[in-house]
């Protein structure tokens, strides 16, 4: 449905050039979102596909274990989007302490998308709403190395800025002017909160990504705190206990969609067309999720079984392969702490899984001292698209 322009411009200056800046009217839409039988049908699936996605647990002996390096996976494509060349290898090398094959402050950056991903699920579950103060927390805990600490970490921009071109005026699209941020992140905060009234978790996580998109409160790191936003709004809703669902993945895939969908919010009011794309976002991205989960579950059963012929390793195996199911790449330090063996015998192991009759990890090095290696098919797993 178009309804006009979802706002109005107003005059103002970036970059020295005088352009026009556009101030979204507050959320709900005005009129009211059409809900087609088209539309309600694809919301149905959507919720659907999350409320298998929030049973994971029953799929997989441990939960945590995936979420652990799902999140990391959701980093390292939310990073890409913007620009950073981190693997999700690289991600693993560096919390190991290892060397990743990228500059350093791409990493930095996936690795402070964890941190600030895993702070904003802590505040939600200490009882804190959805506010200016916990999103400024996020882009704070967001910025606070690589290249965005000079971004302003954790402060609402206090300049105009444009996105698209080289000049403002010849921009894609001009946010709002800073001395409007306040009124608009308000009004935001206030529909986020069921001010005045209640909506539908998935629809408002929809509405509201588009909103703060729109305002671009931030220097820089929008993006990754928008694509935030929506897991958080479900988990404190309850529609996940878990924040398992991140849609950087079909958002990057669709990527020129997803831009056009945004803007036709802004120009012509049409909320609709972006909510089909959104929920089909939400429904593909859970549906692969739980794929992931069960791929996953499988191979951990089926190297398991493997370990079991191992005769006196078998046992040793087995912790260290429940070690690398936590950390996909890991050292023999990493073995020795979390899997309750020797350095000796964890050597042993990862020498004995090396070989190519067993193939489960390969060493990335090729050092014979500080080896790093690697479980080749649970990464591969992950980094399915």
């Amino acid at each position: 449905m178009e309804r006009g322009l979802t706002g109005h411009y107003v005059a103002s200056i970036a970059g020295g050039v005088h352009c026009q800046a556009f101030v979204p009217a507050p959320l709900p839409p005005a009129p009211p979102l059409q809900l087609s039988n088209k539309l309600q049908g694809r919301i149905n699936q959507a919720m659907l596909a999350l409320g298998r996605l929030d049973a994971i647990s029953t799929l997989l002996p441990d939960a945590r274990l995936f979420l652990y390096s799902y999140v990391r996976k959701e980093a390292v494509m939310s990073s890409q989007i913007e620009g950073t060349q981190s693997s999700l290898s690289d991600l693993m090398l560096y919390e190991m302490e290892g060397l990743p094959g990228v500059p350093m402050d791409d990493v930095q950056e996936v690795s402070c998308y964890v941190n600030a991903l895993a702070l904003g699920v802590e505040r939600i579950r200490e009882g804190h709403p959805i506010t200016f103060r916990l999103l400024t927390e996020l882009h704070k805990a967001l910025m606070t190395s690589g290249r965005g600490i000079s971004k302003g970490p954790g402060e609402f921009r206090k300049n105009q800025v444009w996105i698209g071109g080289h000049r403002a005026d010849e921009a894609t699209f001009v946010p709002a002017p800073a001395n409007e941020l306040a009124n608009c992140w308000a009004e935001l905060e206030r529909f986020l909160n069921d001010v005045p009234e209640p909506t539908d978790a998935l629809i408002k996580a929809a509405l509201a990504h588009v909103q703060f998109e729109t305002i671009h409160p931030f220097m820089d790191g929008n993006g990754r705190v928008g694509r935030l936003l929506i897991p958080l709004v479900l988990v404190a809703a309850n529609v996940l206990s878990e924040p398992l669902l991140y849609l950087s993945v079909f958002f990057k895939k669709h990527r020129q969609v997803y831009y056009e969908r945004l803007q036709q919010v802004r120009l012509t009011g049409d909320w609709e067309a972006w909510l089909l794309f959104f929920v089909d976002a939400v429904a593909d991205t859970a549906t692969q999720a739980v794929a992931t989960a069960q791929q996953l579950n499988a191979l951990r059963q089926q190297h398991r079984e493997q370990l079991a012929g191992l005769g006196r390793m078998a046992a040793s195996a087995q912790q260290v392969l429940d070690v690398l199911f936590e950390y996909p790449i890991a050292n023999i330090n990493t073995l020795v702490k979390h899997g309750n063996i020797t350095a000796a015998t964890a050597g042993k192991v990862m020498d004995l899984l090396s070989q190519p009759q067993h193939a489960l990890v390969r060493e990335l090095t090729g050092q014979k001292r500080n080896r790093v290696f690697a479980y080749s098919a649970y990464i591969d797993i992950l980094n399915q698209e």
